[in-house]
């Protein structure tokens, strides 16, 4: 089908282009670490001159992920449309082929009809207007009760024009239904375009700042009498100390309940917990929804549905969120428990834009699908952006 073909094309023929625009930092030198190594004052700011960069390049990269997980939303809208229009288009064509072979076996029969009453002697105008289709609206009142054709095949004449008309309708629709899905295509496709040039942007950068970073954490571990290996640690754990403080656990437990919630499905949870975890370090890719590849959307729909016989709604963290909305499955974030679906959003509206869906596992820690250039993990909650309800498809 169409929507196939062009996003099927557009993975093998866009290229992608990153063009960062960041402020380069003054990376330390060796020769500046063997010199602090000398003196406790220059040792201890050396480290915080790390620390700083290593915090910056956090901050570049989380401001990258989110861009690109709202354009991957967008690309999963955009390619639900796609096939919804898809689908009706498909609809429309058998219904077209079967109503166009109607009205020409009509017509035929009423060529059957015309040529029998000429070989009989009867034809005259009203043969000639029969065989005519431009014609076929008038046919009827022109040939009038004096001729013999219309009064005995009124039935049959007045069926295949039926059958014409219904024909033309229905080729009619399918005409603007195609059109609409070329549309609908070209859309899909610039926002995989736009999703993908994010995440090439985003994978740049991780891999610009990881290849920065094996030299920090050895310089560090020189100056710090450890290992590499140890620094490298210390730092992943100051860089999630710096996600936590970004959002305030505060502004997203004060939130009213809405209605009574049941408590969640025990056996659904365990279930749906386990079969998250057995995804951890499988890589995240725009659209995937397994097996080995997700996203976040994606790995919560397969996750529910496989795991738990749930439906959560379609490959979209909006469809999902509406769905629990509609089904009065939202509870306030300070009463989720183990299986809830956790949103990001960056939008004050309660129905505005969620870019972000995570599974909330207990102890406050979540499993996910982060973002381009990661993989399915299990981490401790990120305060900032978080909505204050969540979701639970098991109540």
């Amino acid at each position: 089908m169409l929507w196939v073909t062009v996003l099927a094309s557009s993975l093998v023929t866009t290229s992608f282009v990153a063009t960062p625009s960041y402020a380069v930092p003054s990376y330390p030198t060796w020769s500046e670490v063997q010199a602090a190594k000398k003196s406790v004052t220059k040792k201890k700011a050396l480290i915080a001159r790390f620390n700083t960069i290593l915090a910056a390049q956090l901050k570049e990269e989380e401001k990258l992920s989110r861009v690109a997980l709202q354009l991957g939303e967008k690309y999963n809208v955009a390619k639900e449309q796609l096939q919804s229009i898809s689908a009706k288009v498909a609809t429309l064509q058998a219904q077209a082929d079967v109503a166009n072979e109607q009205a020409n076996d009509a017509k035929a029969r009423l060529a059957q009809i015309a040529a029998q009453m000429y070989r009989n002697g009867s034809s005259g105008t009203g043969v000639s207007l029969l065989l005519n289709a431009g014609q076929a609206d008038n046919l009827l009142y022109q040939l009038g009760a004096r001729d013999r054709l219309a009064v005995q095949n009124d039935t049959t004449y007045r069926k295949a024009v039926e059958k014409q008309r219904y024909a033309q309708s229905v080729t009619d629709q399918l005409n603007v239904a195609k059109l609409d899905m070329a549309a609908k295509a070209k859309v899909a496709k610039a926002s995989y375009e736009k999703a993908a040039s994010a995440a090439n942007e985003l994978s740049n950068k991780i891999d610009a700042n990881k290849s920065l970073q094996t030299t920090f954490y050895a310089q560090l571990a020189v100056l710090q009498r450890t290992s590499a290996d140890l620094e490298r640690r210390r730092a992943e754990g100051i860089a999630a100390e710096i996600r936590q403080n970004n959002g305030n656990a505060g502004s997203v437990l004060t939130a009213p309940s809405l209605y009574k919630v049941k408590d969640a499905d025990p056996e659904v949870v365990r279930k749906v917990l386990a079969f998250a975890r057995d995804q951890r370090g499988d890589k995240y890719v725009f659209g995937a929804s397994g097996m080995n590849f997700w996203d976040c959307s994606g790995l919560t729909m397969t996750t529910y549905k496989k795991a738990g016989g749930i439906y959560i709604s379609w490959h979209s963290v909006v469809a999902q969120f509406r769905l629990a909305a509609q089904r009065k499955q939202l509870v306030p974030m300070r009463e989720r428990q183990p299986g809830d679906l956790l949103f990001y959003t960056t939008s004050s509206a309660f129905d505005g834009d969620k870019y972000h869906i995570t599974i909330y596992s207990g102890n406050n820690k979540m499993l996910e699908a982060p973002r381009p250039g990661a993989f399915v993990r299990e981490v401790p909650m990120r305060w900032g952006e978080l909505f204050p309800y969540a979701a639970r498809p098991s109540a």
